[in-house]
């Protein structure tokens, strides 16, 4: 097992990271209309294809690469369920070209809220006993202020019937998998709220210093970048992990991505705060971009595979 990123890894981290900070700009993100442009050319980028077969046409590589995508996803706050159609590859026709939007769904969620619902093509609820692919409801009560303004989200009165397109493998799966990339999403997140507290230390003066050389402001940030570093060695050890896992391994496999996704949480929630106490009373403001990369952080914790659940399972694993 080898943790260390191949060239070929860091090639596609690099290009990535070229591509998303090209076309996702503050911006664009905060653009009101789903960028099916946008779309389109992440998936022409593989993104969504990214671990199927390449007999199925995608591009073959597995959750270590995944995770690697994600989480340059998270470093932009990239907008869209990007998650879900990633997920729905293979078991949604048109997901891994773009050409189909899906959405996901825990089967008990409690209230019935569904993000993005107003672009969904296909919606996947994830049961404890299966999978069922479900036409997405033509209406739903709109949340007029949502936790995070960039995702969208209705309520809708009960989990619509669907086709049962696979049993509780499939589920417990899709779940493991959306543990993993929502933990890499958060990691990335971290990293740009570090990167963007960091740099406005560096250039905001008091007392004629800048106020990143007072050592409080030294200390909140190097805690939340040491966070930072942890969480992205437990996601990408646990998605590597996963990768080499066999029949024996699967227990390992699986308490390495619930302990990566509990770090990468509470690293998230970390430097995100951190990013807004650095920069003061600016930090609240909804013009500057710090409390979008919390609010995501926020949202990602009660997604498809919520971190209390994880952190439940975990207990109850050890």
């Amino acid at each position: 097992m080898d943790f260390e990123p191949s060239d070929d890894q860091v090639a596609l981290q690099q290009e990535l990271r070229r591509f998303l900070e090209a076309r996702v700009t503050s911006e664009s993100r905060r653009a009101p209309a789903f960028d099916r442009e946008l779309w389109r050319a992440l998936a022409e980028m593989g993104v969504f294809g990214l671990r199927l077969p390449e007999a199925d046409g995608g591009v073959g590589l597995g959750l270590a690469e995944a995770a690697i995508v994600f989480e340059e996803l998270g470093r932009v706050a990239a907008p869209g369920p990007l998650l879900a159609s990633h997920l729905a590859a293979g078991l949604v026709d048109g997901a891994a070209s773009g050409a189909t939007v899906v959405g996901v769904l825990p089967a008990d969620a409690a209230p019935v809220v569904v993000e993005h619902l107003d672009v969904l093509d296909v919606l996947l609820v994830v049961g404890p006993d299966g999978v069922d692919r479900v036409a997405p409801p033509p209406a739903g009560a709109a949340v007029e202020r949502p936790l995070d303004p960039l995702t969208p989200v209705h309520l809708l009165d009960a989990v619509p019937a669907g086709e049962r397109i696979g049993g509780s493998d499939l589920a417990a799966r899709l779940r493991t998998e959306a543990a993993l990339l929502a933990a890499a999403m958060q990691v990335g997140l971290a990293e740009a709220a570090v990167r963007m507290g960091t740099g406005y230390a560096q250039q905001r003066r008091q007392f004629d210093r800048p106020i990143g050389s007072f050592q409080a402001v030294k200390h909140l940030l190097a805690n939340a970048q040491v966070a930072v570093e942890i969480a992205r060695a437990a996601v990408h050890a646990a998605a590597v992990t996963a990768d080499d896992a066999d029949a024996d391994a699967d227990a390992d496999a699986d308490r390495a991505v619930l302990a990566a996704r509990i770090v990468a949480s509470r690293a998230a929630h970390r430097a995100t705060t951190a990013n807004i106490q650095v920069h003061g009373g600016m930090g609240y403001t909804w013009e500057l971009d710090a409390h979008l990369f919390l609010k995501r952080a926020l949202v990602l914790d009660v997604a498809a595979a919520p971190v209390e659940a994880s952190i439940e399972a975990l207990a109850a694993a050890l």
